[in-house]
């Protein structure tokens, strides 16, 4: 990466996680004096780059590939770096014609990059956290070290829309947030319901605030059924991205189960207690980053086969005991 050049950092699969893990990234590319720093990502993930302090424009993968390659072109770029390749990730920029292109090696398309890093992961690390993983991928493009923390920018607007959406629930500046799910398709799987509004009335009971539950559309059943049989409010359904990541930023707490809500409360600086059913979740690599964030580790014996993806019965989040969720949420507040 020159110095005073133009830089785009390609960061659209994945999950809102995903991406929001990528802008540490953004960040080195300034550091290393950059003079411009553009993000591509899918259209789903805007909100997540939206307004970021750290980029200059947010360009949407809404196109055929032909187009795309067009705008990137135009966008005169001397770096790219790819923090989720796939074939489409890896041509873009190749056929943009960008000097320097680092992306992931052991991959077919992996010579479409002019620097190849060796995800640490593939070689049996399951350690090391996702975003310094990433910055890897700085690295080689010559970026000095940064802060790993993530950022995302909260509008005005939207803590405006969530005061007003709380006062007419009834609830003011105090109030917990459980966020239970993990944008998943479950195509039937069971959800375990009852654990997740017992733990949301113990939060309700020992913390003596609202709990407001969240997720997305797709949740909003889940959510309602936690909310109805915990005296809690569902939001669920009900705020775009930003909104929520102004809710979280609003909570005297966040829980959450992994997901890219829990990354966000934490990037915000709100105290967050991450949940880690899966044996095969990897606190380590995927653990909220931020001023006041703990986890929850693992510790139902799940088969070695199970994956969130997989899982038939999510039996270690139904067995999950809210006391060690509340035991968390206490030593982190003693903290604060």
């Amino acid at each position: 990466m020159r110095k005073g050049g133009r830089a785009l950092v390609i960061c659209a699969g994945g999950g809102a996680g995903d991406v929001l893990l990528a802008t540490p990234v953004m960040r080195a590319l300034r550091a290393a004096g950059a003079s411009a720093v553009s993000a591509l990502t899918a259209p789903r993930h805007h909100a997540v780059l939206e307004g970021n302090p750290l980029l200059d424009e947010v360009l949407i993968d809404d196109a055929g590939l032909r187009q795309m390659v067009r705008r990137v072109r135009a966008g005169r770029y001397d770096t790219a770096i790819v923090t989720w390749a796939t074939q489409r990730y890896a041509l873009i920029p190749w056929l943009a014609r960008v000097p320097e292109r680092v992306g992931q090696s052991r991959r077919t398309y992996s010579l479409l990059f002019t620097k190849r890093v060796t995800v640490r992961s593939e070689l049996g690390d399951h350690t090391t956290h996702w975003t310094e993983i990433l910055l890897s991928y700085a690295r080689a493009a010559g970026c000095p070290e940064v802060d790993p923390t993530p950022v995302y920018h909260v509008s005005a607007e939207a803590r405006g829309a969530v005061r007003a959406r709380l006062a007419a629930c009834g609830i003011g500046a105090g109030y917990v947030v459980l966020h239970p799910t993990r944008g998943l398709d479950l195509r039937g799987r069971p959800w375990p319901v009852e654990t997740l509004a017992a733990l949301a009335l113990r939060l309700r009971e020992r913390f003596s605030l609202p709990v407001v539950v969240t997720g997305t559309a797709g949740d909003r059943a889940i959510a309602e059924a936690i909310a109805e049989r915990s005296a809690a409010t569902s939001l669920a359904g009900q705020t775009p991205f930003g909104e929520l990541a102004a809710l979280l930023e609003g909570a005297r707490l966040c829980v959450a189960v992994d997901s890219g809500p829990m990354h966000v409360a934490a990037c915000l600086g709100t105290p967050t207690v991450g949940i880690f059913a899966l044996q095969s979740d990897e606190p380590r690599r995927w653990a909220p980053m931020g001023p006041r964030a703990v986890v929850v580790p693992p510790v139902y014996p799940c088969p070695p086969s199970h994956r969130k993806e997989t899982c038939p019965d999510f039996a270690c989040l139904r067995e999950l005991d809210p006391r060690r969720v509340i035991a968390a949420c206490d030593a982190l507040l003693a903290h604060v």
